[in-house]
């Protein structure tokens, strides 16, 4: 197993950059199932999707599209409790099918702050859809209608995910070696 260092921790592989692009491919054919004809609106949640975001909107073949928008809670390891939103979103989201495209469904603190302000555009249709979900961390009311991975109450950075700004260019996913 390779390790690597960011900062001043030790991290082994987690999930292998090869079962990350199968199941990327596996979301996004569910979604163009679920989503043809209908031109949905993508809106990535930054800065840790955009990794997910990029390789699930290139698997896609329906019409759609792509926005950003910047939400935080985290620092360091652990969440900040404050979702702080720091690049707004233009969209016309009326009428619209949307689909929130996350690294991770943590505690769901995030989401759950952001839902309302997408409910208040009235949207046709939303749904959410991340990279990874830990059941276990989850602390409000929110599912992702698509999720690549459950994942233990562990600490991972890779895939777009990081530690203190680093590892979110590593291509597999990887976790926390507590015995370091």
């Amino acid at each position: 197993m390779e390790n690597i260092r960011v900062h001043d921790k030790q991290f082994k592989i987690y999930i292998s950059q090869a079962d990350i692009q199968k199941r990327v491919a596996e979301v996004a054919a569910a979604i163009k199932e679920d989503y043809k004809g209908l031109n949905p609106l993508f809106i990535g949640i930054l800065n840790g999707s955009f990794i997910f975001a990029a390789d699930l909107f290139r698997n896609l073949t329906i019409p759609a599209e792509i926005s950003f928008i910047k939400l935080a809670s985290y620092k360091g390891t652990s969440s900040t409790g404050n979702v702080v939103t720091a690049i707004g979103m233009e969209e016309d989201l009326h009428g619209r099918h949307v689909i929130l495209l996350e690294d991770i469904i943590d505690t769901g603190k995030t989401l759950h702050a952001f839902l309302p302000e997408i409910l208040h555009r009235q949207p046709a249709s939303i749904k959410i859809a991340t990279f990874l979900t830990k059941p276990q961390a989850l602390q409000y009311p929110v599912t992702a209608d698509y999720s690549c991975f459950n994942i233990d109450n562990k600490f991972v950075i890779g895939y777009g995910l990081d530690y203190d700004k680093l590892g979110r260019n590593l291509p597999a996913l990887y976790i926390l070696d507590e015995d370091q």
